[in-house]
């Protein structure tokens, strides 16, 4: 019996995303964003969301996927800090569409003949028939693998961003 996984749908660029429901702690409404002096392009800034400092990463720079104008119904996932070694982190989507079963027959994982350095970050495709009977066409959602983007982050690498990120001195 094949199992189902839960997934947040999000949209960046116009384009369909999902991540694992268990890594984002809550969705939040856009807010003001302090910028960080000397920080990598994707590191937008911090937030101080309720009492804590949250590193806000835009999403668009990070995966280098072609960036649009800012949206007014855009939102922060603010990860579970267990997602992003103990860091309050967030990332910045155009807008989230839903909270999503999706039956692991759905989805269709990238083969290792396809290589890029985007290809790395995603667990695979995720097909959804569409309700629109006129369409009859069957939409797809990137699902991102979230834990690989935020644990290449800390690789320490001079092209990785790890140095962006704010670690808590709690």
């Amino acid at each position: 019996m094949a199992g189902t996984i839960d997934v947040v749908e999000f949209e960046l660029g116009g384009e369909r995303y999902a991540l694992d429901i268990n890594l984002a702690r809550e969705i939040v409404e856009m807010m003001p964003i302090t910028p960080i002096p000397r920080a990598p392009p994707f590191i937008s800034g911090v937030i101080n969301l309720r009492g804590e400092i949250t590193n806000i990463m835009n999403l668009n720079t990070l995966l280098a996927l072609p960036d649009k104008e800012v949206r007014n119904n855009q939102k922060i996932i603010v990860l579970v800090p267990e997602a992003a070694k103990g860091n309050n982190i967030g990332i910045i989507v155009d807008d989230v569409s839903s909270v999503r079963q999706v039956p692991e027959s759905d989805i269709e994982h990238i083969g290792a003949g396809i290589s890029s350095e985007f290809s790395q970050f995603v667990k695979g495709i995720i097909k959804v028939s569409s309700d629109d009977t006129e369409k009859k066409k069957k939409d797809l959602i990137i699902w991102l693998d979230m834990e690989k983007v935020i644990t290449d982050l800390g690789s320490g690498s001079r092209n990785s961003p790890g140095a962006g990120i704010m670690h808590s001195t709690e």
